[in-house]
């Protein structure tokens, strides 16, 4: 499951909170139907879980568990990278990067540069 980068990537997203099946595509840069395929395969895993909000379902990640297999995940394959990992860097360092996330809560670097590495072992 998580040897594919939009996979990953809607994890990722759902490590923080909830989304629509549109927030994630809008967030993944693909296309709705596409995510949707993604999320059954996800729910079928059991990675992922639904919620029905009038016609709307959101998505989360099934459990504890899972938010720290794909924390885990990301932030080794953050490690194939060049420089220091995302989650290595400090508070002030992060705040200096994404200036748009608040330094109290700092979140590691977005997946997308491991989708080069995401088949090698």
């Amino acid at each position: 499951m998580l040897a594919d980068a939009t996979r990953v990537q809607v994890l990722w997203a759902l490590v923080r909170r909830e989304m629509s099946v549109n927030d994630l595509a809008t967030h993944v840069g693909k296309p709705a139907p596409s995510v949707s395929q993604h999320l059954a395969k996800l729910r079928m895993a059991r990675l992922v879980r639904t919620r029905r909000e009038g016609t709307t379902i959101f998505y989360s990640l099934e459990n504890d568990h899972i938010r720290q297999l794909v924390t885990d995940a990301v932030f080794n394959a953050e490690h194939a990278g060049p420089g220091i990992p995302g989650h290595h860097r400090d508070a002030a360092e992060l705040a200096t990067l994404h200036p748009d996330n608040s330094a109290a809560d700092p979140k590691p670097a977005d997946p997308k540069p491991a989708r080069q590495n995401a088949g090698r072992s």
